[in-house]
């Protein structure tokens, strides 16, 4: 059950913030002027589907800047409903495989799309992320995706391993 802990704990996460997001609709968030964020178009929730969400992920993930060595799956996990809305939650498994260590750690990062039930359906998805262990909640076009939060993840679980095999 470990890795579904994982699952569980990020997807409620992002979740809980979607709907604090909605329930404080009229405060407008601050973004830093000089700070140019990489973001896609987000398909219209009538058009979204499990597939176009995937697709969607995958071309908002190219446009971070990452070196070539990182490889990544990306994987459709679950749906949930609340009232107003549903949440499709997926997972990109981030690694970076050698030859000689073709099996190493992963850092993952969790994504919710978020289909509200009451809106125009002709507005976008909204998307939330989060990398695994972390707390903070990113928003695509008002985060900067780093590289060293993956490269922090797998050296901490690194670190852990270690620690438990002393």
């Amino acid at each position: 059950m470990g890795e579904d802990q994982h699952i569980t704990t990020e997807s409620a996460q992002l979740v809980t913030a979607l709907l604090d997001r909605h329930r404080h609709a009229g405060r407008k968030d601050q973004l830093d002027p000089d700070s140019e964020m990489m973001n896609i178009t987000w398909v219209a929730c009538k058009d979204f589907t499990v597939e176009v969400g995937k697709s969607q992920i995958g071309e908002y993930i190219q446009t971070w800047e990452l070196q070539p060595c990182w490889l990544y799956s990306l994987d459709f996990l679950y749906s949930t409903e609340d009232e107003h809305h549903t949440f499709y939650h997926y997972r990109a498994r981030f690694s970076t495989p050698t030859q000689r260590e073709p099996i190493r750690g992963t850092a993952s990062v969790y994504f919710v799309v978020d289909i509200s039930k009451v809106k125009p359906q002709t507005l976008p998805v909204e998307v939330l992320f989060v990398v695994e262990s972390n707390r903070l909640v990113h928003t695509p076009g008002r985060s900067r995706f780093r590289e060293k939060w993956l490269a922090d993840v797998i050296e901490s679980k690194t670190l852990l391993r270690r620690a438990a095999d002393l």
